[in-house]
């Protein structure tokens, strides 16, 4: 089973992703969020998105009661903010610019993008539960994104991309 495991965390490290912290607030009203590349749309019709998070997470219980989300999609600047959130830094919202949106999420400030969505279904696999949102407010910078491949974190030179 361990090896099975290992060349399934090396087939996907070789997938690049994008980098994102999706982000609540607390029963306390504080803001929580984590990095996470776990993310994919499912549906333009409603639009809908998911991402999923670690059963044992210390935030699992905030995501699931809050009932809504933002991701945060990281630009390619913000190292710095996917290592924050990563971490087991306490006060991580105090590190970094942060507001609170219209919609009354906390929103990371010099994103990429930013969708905030209501939680519209929950569904456990293994060790994780996977968080369908509603996407209901987006905001679009005109910012390269963030990735990740092979454990690193860096972007795509911005030529590439806009030949695509």
């Amino acid at each position: 089973m361990v090896q099975k495991q290992d060349d399934f965390k090396k087939a996907l490290g070789n997938y690049p992703t994008g980098v994102t912290v999706v982000t609540t607030f607390d029963k306390e009203n504080h803001p929580v969020g984590l990095t996470v590349n776990s993310f994919a749309s499912v549906s333009l019709d409603p639009l809908l998105i998911l991402w999923s998070i670690d059963k044992k997470s210390k935030s699992l219980s905030d995501f699931i009661n809050s009932g809504k989300f933002a991701v945060n999609i990281l630009a390619s600047d913000q190292e710095k903010i996917c290592f924050l959130f990563s971490s087991k830094e306490v006060d991580r919202f105090g590190q970094c610019e942060w507001q609170r949106s219209e919609k009354d999420l906390p929103i990371l400030g010099n994103v990429a993008s930013v969708l905030e969505c209501e939680t519209v279904q929950q569904i456990e696999a293994g060790d994780h539960i996977i968080l369908i949102g509603q996407v209901h407010h987006i905001v679009n910078a005109d910012k390269a994104p963030l990735l990740y491949h092979q454990r690193n974190v860096g972007e795509i030179p911005r030529t590439f991309y806009q030949t695509i």
